[in-house]
């Protein structure tokens, strides 16, 4: 259709790529595909790249690899490097350890207001449970599958969205692993901060500053499901910076940071 909205799938990555692949395979299976894929890498080796170049032989779909070096934890300069590369009008978020439902595409894009970003919630697999998938690769999933945490989150009811309200606000709830926006909406604030260096609060300062530029929020109860794969956490660090930027940030409503997309002299 000539007025279509397009797409995006954005996936942020870092040398896991056995997990990618089953990431991959998961959206290849979607009852409703992106008009592209776009992969934020945030320095992973020749492995990773392999993985992606398996699946641009096959795919009909754009799938665009953007790679800088790794110098340590920089998600958020590589999300705005991915963001700027979107050429789709709509932008789902997620991680590069995730498995999707089938519907999990489908859903965001039935969801998506103007003027309105979405976040969801994830199912953690056990450690024996992601052993087993990443060994057999076998992705099937179900309510009383073992080694699931928080099994309600597996029912998928759609209806759900008529009595979940737009609220101008941020919320606790938000992980990056399951958002999604408007590329335009993204563009307005100059993207992810990119201040934040190591572990931080990149997704949520970035969403504050969504709210903050009068967007609104909805959360995604029971439809978008996804599955996150078990992994040891990242050691957090020093997050002495990454408190300051964000108290800043809600005390003074700012929206538009200098260090983001396009950089400010």
């Amino acid at each position: 259709m000539k007025n279509e909205i397009k797409i995006a799938l954005l996936i942020s990555t870092y040398n896991w790529p056995k997990a990618l692949n089953l990431v991959l395979e998961s959206v290849f299976k979607q009852s409703k595909l992106p008009h592209e894929i776009v992969i934020a890498d945030d320095g992973s080796l020749e492995s990773t790249k392999e993985v992606i170049a398996s699946f641009k032989q096959q795919s009909k779909i754009p799938i665009k690899h953007i790679w800088h070096e790794d110098l340590g934890f920089r998600k958020s300069i590589i999300l705005n490097k991915a963001i700027l590369a979107v050429s789709a009008d709509y932008i789902i978020q997620i991680d590069g350890d995730i498995i999707l439902h089938k519907h999990f595409i489908k859903d965001h894009i039935n969801s998506r207001q103007a003027n309105t970003f979405l976040f969801g919630s994830r199912i953690s697999l056990s450690k024996s449970k992601t052993q087993s998938i990443l060994n057999q690769g076998n992705q099937t999933i179900h309510y009383f599958t073992k080694g699931l945490k928080k099994r309600n989150r597996l029912l998928r009811l759609p209806f759900y969205k008529y009595f979940t309200k737009r609220e101008n606000k941020n919320s606790k709830k938000i992980r990056g692993c399951n958002i999604s926006y408007w590329k335009k909406d993204a563009m307005a604030i100059n993207g992810y901060n990119e201040a934040f260096v190591g572990w931080g609060y990149e997704d949520y300062e970035f969403i504050q500053r969504l709210v903050n530029n009068g967007v609104y929020g909805k959360r995604l109860k029971q439809v978008a499901l996804q599955y996150h794969l078990y992994h040891k956490e990242a050691a957090k660090g020093d997050t002495t910076i990454g408190d300051k930027i964000l108290t800043n940030i809600i005390q003074n409503k700012i929206c538009f940071i200098d260090n983001g997309i396009i950089k400010q002299d």
